[in-house]
């Protein structure tokens, strides 16, 4: 015990001769430092960190604890909100079929084909080596008539290589029947945004009723368009039908269950809830039809912020359009099983949100198209709450106030702020995904930690930050999730090659409270301090995915 204690020792001795030395000088034989003066000054500085801690940095923490507490209400009461309209929804059956006219395209006897609207299929995709092949291919396989659908590769590859395997997909399909076209650009302006913008620039796009947004690795099943379309069709006032996401590569590791925990979620009780209450979400960017007109109405494809989709919806939603989501209707897709690519990603969708809303909320609340509480729903609701405020409070609630509590015993944090709320929050997650049940604590710290980068993202976005349209592609795998050979694809991980600064220095800050709390406080808090901690230093060495 005492070889431990000698290097504290040691840096108490050095810290009092510091203060000896600034305060008093050095000392010489005349002028020594008496014990008695130094224990006088030592007890001046107690008693003044005393008073500060009491005139100053205690009310300033209850400050911050009663912020907190507010804003976990309103975020419970935004998601008790959603998930009662998703069981009123539910226990109901107020499925879309119910409010929106969805008959089959059937083909007219003398008008033949010329009775489906023409659609365009437009695939954006940047060195999608691994997935070009599935995307453009399951783009080809949807059944509608071949002279009723034009497929759009938008291809901005910079690799030679891949660009030639893309133009054989294109060959081999259009030698089958397919209108494909595969359009390019020469430089990468706007990235996706600008991509599909250009593409609405050709001329054959004009002969198109609507328009469907496949990412490079969505998969739809060949009935997503007889299932979506027919909306649209028999609805003048819809302008978008959104399908839902499922995830081919879930079950990779535990960082890919913990994100379909958080999307399914996201579909269960935002999608739902907004699409049955409001006929307004956020488009998800990918597996959705638009109606032309509702998209040229609103302007079209806009770059000037990283969530170009949701710009997109916010601008048609603004005009009165309505949307409609389908929960039944699925498209595979993959998700990010890399840490990297998984931080890279929720910095563009926290980010991004947080952007549009600094550019577009005057925009909201002089519209006069919309009702006042549309408007009200889409600042406080849609953004406010569920794109800024979450962020921030999930992060400096529990991974900053809650850990530096241990601190400040005179401060009591109801239990209902710490434990009930989080609870009900985390039942209401649980329920979208039953099988992951028995995930739930590392989903609460996994969550936890990505809150952090969610939070920088936000405060990038409000301010216009110099990374706020910083866009990297999320790297993908496609077919190779399913081989065994998925181990040789890069080089092997060697140990620690990826720390991450961030994470772990807020990961020792949290292990200094729960040691702290050990040795000093009177309840069981450290126990969660503990396991937080891990989460941010084990995220920090860089052991989170594949």
């Amino acid at each position: 015990m005492t070889l431990f204690l000698k290097p504290l020792i040691f840096l108490q001795d050095s810290y009092l001769a510091f203060l000896s030395l600034m305060f008093h000088g050095g000392s010489t034989k005349d002028e020594a430092v008496t014990p008695k003066k130094l224990e006088a000054f030592i007890n001046d500085v107690t008693t003044w960190g005393r008073q500060l801690r009491t005139l100053l940095i205690v009310p300033l923490f209850k400050y911050l604890v009663a912020l907190c507490l507010i804003i976990s209400l309103l975020v419970f009461i935004e998601s008790i909100y959603m998930n009662l309209v998703v069981v009123y929804v539910k226990l109901f059956k107020r499925k879309p079929e119910k409010f929106y006219k969805c008959e089959p395209m059937q083909e007219d006897i003398e008008l033949g084909h010329e009775s489906y609207p023409m659609v365009l299929i437009q695939i954006p995709m940047y060195n999608e080596k691994e997935v070009l092949q599935l995307s453009i291919g399951a783009a080809c396989r949807l059944v509608w008539p071949l002279d009723r659908l034009i497929v759009q590769v938008l291809d901005d590859s910079t690799d030679q290589t891949i660009k030639e395997m893309v133009n054989a997909e294109c060959a081999k399909w259009e030698n089958k029947g397919i209108d494909i076209k595969c359009e390019r650009r020469d430089n990468r302006n706007g990235y996706k945004a600008g991509a599909l913008k250009q593409g609405m620039k050709h001329n054959y796009v004009k002969l198109c009723n609507y328009v469907v947004i496949f990412d490079a690795d969505f998969q739809p099943e060949p009935d997503y368009l007889q299932r979506s379309v027919p909306f649209l069709v028999h609805n003048p006032e819809v302008a978008l039908v959104q399908a839902r996401w499922s995830f081919m590569n879930a079950n990779k590791c535990l960082m890919t269950r913990m994100q379909e925990m958080t999307l399914n979620y996201h579909f269960m009780a935002e999608q739902e809830s907004g699409s049955n209450r409001h006929a307004f979400f956020s488009f998800n960017g990918t597996a959705g039809v638009w109606r032309m007109a509702a998209m040229e109405e609103a302007g079209g494809w806009n770059d000037r912020t990283t969530v170009e989709d949701m710009d997109l919806g916010v601008r048609a939603g603004l005009l009165g359009w309505k949307f409609v989501f389908l929960s039944d209707l699925t498209v595979k897709s993959e998700l990010p099983s890399k840490f990297k690519a998984f931080r890279f990603q929720q910095h563009r969708w926290s980010c991004g949100p947080a952007n549009l809303f600094r550019k577009m909320i005057m925009e909201i609340i002089r519209n006069k198209r919309v009702t006042i509480g549309k408007k009200l729903y889409m600042i406080y609701s849609f953004f406010f709450v569920r794109k800024i405020i979450v962020h921030f409070f999930t992060f400096f609630f529990y991974c900053i106030i809650l850990p530096t509590s241990v601190f400040f015993p005179e401060i009591n944090i109801p239990a209902w702020s710490t434990f009930y709320v989080p609870c009900l929050i985390t039942l209401f997650v649980v329920i979208a995904t039953p099988r992951s049940f028995y995930l739930v604590i590392f989903w609460i710290l996994f969550e936890n930690v990505m809150s952090m980068h969610r939070t920088k993202g936000t405060f990038i976005g409000i301010l216009e930050g110099g990374r706020v349209n910083e866009w990297v592609v999320t790297e993908k795998f496609g077919d190779a999730l399913e081989t065994k050979l998925l181990p040789r694809i890069g080089n092997p991980r060697k140990v620690f090659e990826s720390v991450n600064s961030k994470e772990i220095m807020v990961g020792m800050y949290i292990t200094c409270c729960a040691c702290y709390g050990l040795v000093f406080g009177n309840t069981f808090l450290y126990l969660y301090l503990f396991m937080q901690a891990s989460a941010f230093l084990v995220s920090g060495v860089g052991f989170v995915g594949t």
